[in-house]
């Protein structure tokens, strides 16, 4: 699968970002994860898209805030561990031991760079 480089607005043949078994369509709104369609809230879905943009590099908390709350949250972090916690429990196998989104601490979060399930 390719990535987009608009987390929003979707390129035309460019409208999937993934990693490992978490698949996004950014024209359909749909995420999966092994295939099994999950419900995001808009919140979740845009921490998300986000996420997997930039995957590979360490995000800071402020970063990640202010782009997907707005510049008036970005030292609203107890915002970003709720929802990051509402995600893990979505697209991790095991939320307590989370193999995709990575806490960097002190720093912020990383979405690990893996192939998507298919690519190699």
């Amino acid at each position: 699968m390719s990535r987009s480089r608009h987390a929003q607005g979707a390129e035309p043949g460019e409208p999937t970002l993934a990693a490992g078994a978490v698949k996004v369509d950014l024209a359909k709104r749909e995420v999966t994860v092994g295939g099994k369609e999950i419900h995001l809230t808009p919140i979740e879905f845009r921490l998300l898209g986000y996420l997997l943009k930039h995957r590979g590099k360490v995000l800071t908390h402020r970063q990640i805030l202010k782009e997907v709350w707005g510049p008036p949250y970005a030292n609203q972090t107890h915002y970003l561990r709720v929802y990051m916690a509402q995600l893990r429990r979505k697209i991790e196998p095991d939320p307590a031991q989370p193999k995709l989104v990575i806490t960097e601490p002190g720093v912020g979060y990383r979405l690990r760079d893996i192939p998507a399930e298919g690519e190699a």
